[in-house]
Formats: C-alpha cells, sequence, structure tokens
C-alpha cells in the first residue's frame, strides 16, 4: 500500500567492490596484514584491491569471501538491488 508524500530513499553513496573489501575486513576487526594472512594474498595486492587499484576478480572475491565470512557477491557487487517484482 502506498502512502501519499512517502517516496523510497534514494542511495547517495556508491561502493566499489574495494570498498567492500575494506568494510567487511574492518567489521571484523581484521588488519590488511591478517586476512592476508587468512588468504596468502599479499597484504600490498590487499590494499590495492581496497584501493581499486587491483581489480577483485572473482577467484580473489571467493578466496576473500571465505576469510571474511560472506557470499562472493557482497563483495564483487556491492551496490547491486533487486526489484523485489522481478526477483524470484
Amino acid at each position: 500500500m502506498k502512502r501519499s508524500g512517502f517516496r523510497k530513499a534514494r542511495k547517495t553513496v556508491e561502493v566499489s567492490p574495494g570498498e567492500s573489501v575494506r568494510i567487511m575486513r574492518e567489521l571484523q576487526e581484521l588488519s590488511q596484514n591478517e586476512l592476508s594472512e587468512l588468504t596468502g594474498i599479499p597484504q600490498s595486492t590487499i590494499s590495492s584491491i581496497e584501493n581499486d587499484r587491483v581489480n577483485l576478480g572473482v577467484e580473489r572475491a571467493k578466496v576473500l569471501a571465505r576469510a571474511l565470512r560472506c557470499h562472493p557477491a557482497v563483495l564483487v557487487f556491492p551496490g547491486w538491488e533487486i526489484d523485489k517484482e522481478t526477483a524470484a
């Protein structure tokens, strides 16, 4: 039921895949070095991913997602919105 005078809030902040990695890492209180130890991905590469200098990529997303205990899509598609009417 729609109410007059109300409208859906607009998203005001875009989050990149690299930023989503950083956010998830910080939420779990992990340093880049700790995440590196958990994943085998060099700390310098994690830094480059978080700063959007290196593409995340699907395989790295899978490894990072396991360590960060989230679905890889959370990292790869952070801004994805699903229209509830068209979702299966």
